[in-house]
């Protein structure tokens, strides 16, 4: 080979491994490994919320799986001032809720990973306003949203009962058919996924074009209430609905008779009608009538092909769970820590006592001292939101009143979440709260009841 031919060459053979290296760095989204098919990922299933793992720029957060968000929006810095960010830029942002705009800044060029998925070049919104913090509300750190950007590159399947997100490549993944699954098509506006159910009004049928928001708790949010609510007999309640990102949402609750989803029929399904300056600016796809949440997905597994417009529900071993809601009228949040003292728990092994290991759900710090008592510090619950003329209401509970046991336990040793399942599980339920208001512990007592 010539000297010229030499050169022609290194200098071909050098553009084409730099010109291989950009198209790797400029991959568009999440990525699997090269040749992996599928990924296998855990969460925990909070208050219907799927609680998934984040790697961002190296440092491990807890996310919302949220398929009715675009992006990924970040909160809750205060555990995380060892993150690096990414070329920031001030923005405002607007979201459900009847606050304003929101401040917050964009981040371009962060490398994100969940399980083994990889983005490289991923933008993110962080929203530095304290009073947005879901954390409080679920009771474990909450870092952030991981939303639709992370299921457009893959099939998605999320088992709600198993508690686990698979995802596959979509060039080697191929739906099968399932005579007992139902798919529907998936609409798409502004990357985010609509699919259409049939309503039963009792007088008609509707279709209804809804958001499939995991990020969503309730059931069903309806934008218009289609005749379902009458005032005699009154068959709805005012109630606190949940936080957006432009403040707290109000609207009415009541059940509706029937929905249908293919060939699959669920009764009684609990549904919320937020007030309308609260949904405002969700109005951007004219065709939506509410959003499809948690408490309809969990019933579910759910496959999300987003490349071929194809979304597949298969009953799961909660189908027939009641959609119950909160019955006590009460609403509790985390608010900060407290020093409590108690004895020390051995256990007799041979002729040696063991101390006990406390593993309570929300056991902070402990310090052993050389008496028969310990101390730990704990959180603390406080009643944030009351229903007016809900049994707790009745029963003489007020807001700031503190929570100290539930029905004979120890506040602490239950999960946030597990009380509030414990406030929806069952018309007649005895609750036994001790309360701490001002220093002083009073017993109430109420019976969870249906309000219809």
């Amino acid at each position: 080979m010539k000297i010229n031919e030499k050169i022609a060459f290194l200098i071909f053979a050098s553009w084409l491994f730099m010109a291989q290296g950009l198209t790797a760095l400029a991959q568009n989204g999440f990525q699997l490994p090269e040749k992996q098919r599928r990924d296998k990922i855990q969460f925990e299933l909070v208050n219907n919320l799927p609680i998934i793992d984040v790697e961002l720029n190296g440092t491990k957060l807890s996310f919302i799986l949220d398929s009715g968000v675009k992006s990924t929006i970040l909160f809750s810095l205060e555990a995380t001032d060892s993150l690096e960010l990414k070329n920031t830029e001030p923005i405002q942002l607007q979201g459900l809720g009847e606050g304003g705009f929101v401040d917050a800044f964009k981040s371009q060029g962060n490398k994100i990973k969940v399980g083994d998925a990889i983005d490289i070049d991923h933008t993110l919104f962080i929203i530095f306003d304290k009073s947005l913090n879901f954390s409080p509300r679920m009771g474990i750190p909450i870092h952030g949203i991981l939303g639709s950007d992370f299921f457009q590159n893959f099939v998605v399947k999320i088992n709600y009962a198993a508690e686990n997100v698979v995802i596959f490549n979509p060039k080697r993944y191929a739906l099968r058919k399932c005579r007992k699954c139902v798919d529907v098509p998936i609409i798409f506006s502004g990357k985010k996924p609509y699919i259409s159910l049939m309503l039963n009004t009792g007088k008609q049928e509707e279709e209804i074009t809804l958001l499939v928001d995991s990020g969503s708790s309730d059931a069903l949010w309806l934008f218009e209430d289609y005749g379902f609510l009458n005032e005699n007999p009154k068959n709805y309640f005012t109630d606190f609905l949940g936080l957006g990102l432009s403040g707290n949402i109000y609207g009415k609750r009541t059940k509706l008779p029937e929905i249908q989803l293919g060939e699959i029929s669920l009764l009684d399904v609990k549904a919320a009608f937020p007030d309308k300056n609260a949904i405002a600016n969700a109005q951007s796809f004219k065709e939506r009538d509410g959003s499809l949440g948690g408490s309809f997905l969990r019933r579910f597994t759910v496959v999300m092909d987003y490349g071929n417009k194809i979304m597949r529900f298969k009953k799961n071993r909660k189908f027939n769970e009641p959609f119950n809601y909160n019955m006590s009228g009460l609403t509790i949040e985390h608010d900060g820590l407290e020093l409590i003292k108690k004895p020390k728990k051995y256990t007799a092994k041979g002729d040696r006592l063991i101390q006990d290991t406390d593993n309570s759900p929300f056991n902070i710090a402990s310090v052993s001292t050389s008496s028969q008592f310990e101390f730990s510090l704990v959180p603390k619950f406080i009643v944030v939101e009351m229903r007016e003329n809900s049994p707790a209401a009745q029963a003489g509970i007020l807001l700031e009143d503190e929570i100290v046991r539930v029905n004979g336990k120890s506040v602490y040793e239950y999960k946030l979440y597990e009380l509030i399942e414990l406030f929806s599980s069952e018309e007649g339920k005895k609750i036994v709260l001790d309360v701490n208001r001002g220093g002083s512990i009073n017993k109430v007592k109420f019976n969870l009841k249906n309000v219809f």
